[in-house]
């Protein structure tokens, strides 16, 4: 039985020295480099080639390589009894948390502006935006979403949350449901998106929304880019219903050198780096779900595929 790991655009070397380690019997094999096909189980994947899943006729489950599972439930090709499942772990959550205070720092401070103004060589100041005045309302509460909405009112900001079920949260004003949703909008002025990626959430970031934000909104994304509507949010920045956006996921990666946003000094950009899976971590909690696999047990962080998360 082997356990195979599929990433084109990363090395996997780190991660197959983590596994063997943490269970020195595991046969770990890297894409293309397969022995014998009908040995593979389980396999990790990031951005797997569409259509390999049905190479191997043995395979009982795939495992995304991080939290986000969009790009093997998009795969057409995606046996109907494969289970699906997903790493979540304690650093992920931390990184997440840091990353989006950073942001909402940063906007709240007029850092991103003194960063530009340094290039500059320019002195100017720029007042703050008191803590009190915003109002940040935060999509989807799930493993990443919840525990950031509750840092955030830790740390003294009015926080409110939106998801697709009710969710019981201290200290934080909550929203559910499509009834909700217009609600929870006309009540934000700094959004963040920490959806899921399914249809019903694919292009959710668009103009409709933008307009019935708390004007001029600000927008942090760091869910998938394929959230957001991209011609729209330049729109929203031209009418001035946006004076800024920090993005960290896109429709295509690596953000082409052409792309409009490149040229947009409110939008901040950074590589998809908000929340990055690490080798040594993860590897306790994928050996585990390989053992569950081919145990016949469901996997841990399993994948309800109804909902896509």
């Amino acid at each position: 039985m082997s356990l195979l790991l599929v990433a084109g655009d990363r090395k996997l070397e780190s991660w197959k020295k983590a596994l063997q380690q943490t269970d020195p019997d595991l046969d770990v094999e890297i894409w293309p480099d397969v022995k014998n096909r009908d040995r593979v189980q389980f396999m990790v994947s990031w951005n797997h080639p569409k259509g390999m899943l049905n190479r191997f006729p043995n395979l009982k489950a795939v495992s995304s390589l991080g939290a986000g599972v969009d790009h093997i439930l998009r795969d057409p090709d995606l046996p109907d009894d494969l289970w699906v499942c997903r790493v979540v772990t304690p650093s992920l959550i931390r990184q997440m948390k840091e990353y989006v205070l950073h942001a909402v720092l940063s906007y709240q401070r007029n850092f991103t502006v003194y960063a530009r103004q340094k290039q500059m060589n320019r002195w100017s100041v720029h007042e703050n935006r008191p803590h009190d005045s915003l109002k940040i309302g935060v999509m989807g509460l799930g493993e990443f979403g919840r525990p950031v909405a509750e840092w955030l009112a830790d740390n003294g900001y009015q926080v409110a949350g939106w998801s697709r079920s009710v969710k019981s949260l201290e200290g934080i004003s909550h929203f559910a449901g499509e009834n909700d949703f217009d609600e929870f909008l006309k009540s934000t002025n700094l959004l963040i998106c920490m959806l899921p990626l399914t249809k019903e959430t694919a292009g959710i970031l668009n103009l409709e929304l933008m307009k019935k934000l708390i004007r001029p909104a600000y927008l942090i994304n760091v869910a998938r880019g394929e959230h957001l509507v991209d011609e729209d949010l330049i729109y929203a920045l031209d009418k001035g219903w946006l004076s800024g956006a920090w993005l960290d996921v896109f429709n295509e990666e690596p953000l082409p050198e052409n792309h409009p946003f490149w040229n947009r000094p409110n939008i901040m950009i950074t590589p998809h780096v908000a929340s990055v899976t690490r080798p040594a971590e993860a590897a306790e909690q994928i050996v585990e779900n390989y053992k569950r696999v081919i145990s016949g047990i469901p996997p841990l962080n399993r994948v309800d595929r109804e909902k896509g998360y």
